[in-house]
């Protein structure tokens, strides 16, 4: 059962990472269309990501009263129907009215995953089902830049996601009885989980630095594949198409370090993880800061990609561990939370920073939230130690 169910979370993974990544390879062109500011993706960016919070925040509830798997189903379908919204989308308004089943579609359903797969799966498996979070990500700005190579515009990139995206709709809701059968079989399990308060939970030792560093990652994560296609654009003089498919390999590394931190969880520990993906995320922006040849700004996204990529699961995987199986649901519902506020609001306040001053600041923004990242990872691993003594 856990096999099958395993297959299913993968896939549904590949669906979240589909639609997150293509606002950002599309912008150049869209601002355009649309005759709004550069500025603009990051409202649509706080739309989608405030809808996500929403969601997560109360998924605990949700996925109690309905399951996992309904969450699942309904969450994919509704992310379908906001790509379709943005497909047939001509102005700005109407995108931003389809920002609301896009957004609302993935934060219940990456809370329960993301739980599940902590309490029932080794560490391996974590970073592989972010890994196939990243095949979604990496096809999307893909995707979208091969439509745009061909004359097409970026109204038939969103719809050919979006028939994807409805393919896995469908698969999801064939599905959907192994999932009600699983819920059966645990349901004594679920009667060890206990539901805290938030303020509860904010007591918990190491919880507020926990919180810190999810919404640092997702700032830093967000960042990069929101704006990175515009900086090379509007900064470097690269054409929107090419820029389209080299923010790409930003998701590419992602996905092959997180296929490749599966194997390697088997040697270093989560937190040996999160430190050497910290390290080469710092290598990466450093790239961008000395006058080398176009090509390399590539391997700078690679780079920054490969780092990023043991980040997030390794702290997700340590969630249960730090915090205690019986409130992992909790605190993974405000773990999530603080990530999309990082996605939410950090993107715009960037935009803000470009409109102000310049695209150039982008990798010194970066570097900030690195920083800030391995300070909080780093001071609750060493709260957690003081716990265990």
């Amino acid at each position: 059962m856990l096999s099958i169910l395993l297959v299913l979370i993968y896939l549904s993974f590949i669906s979240l990472g589909l639609p997150d990544s293509l606002l950002g390879a599309s912008w150049p062109l869209m601002h355009q269309d649309l005759k709004v500011p550069v500025s603009y993706a990051g409202i649509l960016s706080m739309a989608i990501a405030g809808g996500t919070i929403l969601s997560s925040f109360f998924s605990g509830s949700i996925i109690r009263k309905f399951g996992t798997g309904l969450v699942l189903v309904v969450s994919v379908g509704m992310t379908a129907l906001g790509l379709v919204g943005f497909a047939l989308s001509e102005s700005f308004p109407m995108l931003l009215i389809w920002t609301i089943p896009y957004g609302l579609g993935a934060g219940s359903v990456d809370t329960a995953l993301n739980n599940f797969v902590a309490l029932h799966y080794k560490a391996k498996h974590m970073n592989w089902l972010h890994s196939f979070w990243g095949v979604g990500a990496t096809l999307g700005p893909y995707i979208m830049g091969y439509v745009l190579l061909q004359g097409f515009t970026w109204n038939q990139g969103y719809l050919t996601i979006s028939l994807l995206q409805a393919t896995l709709f469908g698969i999801l809701l064939f599905t959907l009885p192994i999932w009600k059968k699983a819920q059966q079989q645990s349901a004594e399990e679920a009667q060890v989980h206990h539901t805290l308060k938030v303020s509860k939970l904010l007591q918990m030792k190491g919880s507020k630095m926990a919180l810190l560093g999810f919404f640092a990652y997702c700032a830093l994560e967000a960042t990069t594949g929101l704006w990175g296609a515009t900086y090379l654009v509007k900064e470097k003089g690269i054409v929107p198409e090419t820029a389209a498919s080299w923010i790409a390999f930003f998701y590419l590394g992602i996905t092959l370090g997180r296929f490749m931190s599966g194997f390697a969880s088997a040697k270093f520990s989560n937190q040996q993880l999160i430190r050497m993906g910290q390290g080469m995320v710092l290598v990466g922006i450093l790239v961008f800061l000395f006058p080398l040849p176009s090509i390399f700004l590539l391997v700078g996204f690679f780079l920054i990609g490969i780092g990023c990529a043991p980040i997030y699961p390794s702290m997700l995987h340590e969630t249960p561990v730090n915090f205690g199986r019986e409130v992992s649901q909790s605190i993974m519902g405000i773990q999530m939370a603080a990530a999309y506020v990082g996605t939410t609001f950090m993107p715009p306040l960037f935009g803000l920073v470009a409109d102000q001053g310049s695209l150039g600041f982008y990798p010194y923004f970066l570097v900030l939230f690195c920083i800030f990242l391995i300070l909080m990872t780093e001071g609750l691993h060493r709260k957690l130690q003081e716990k265990k003594y």
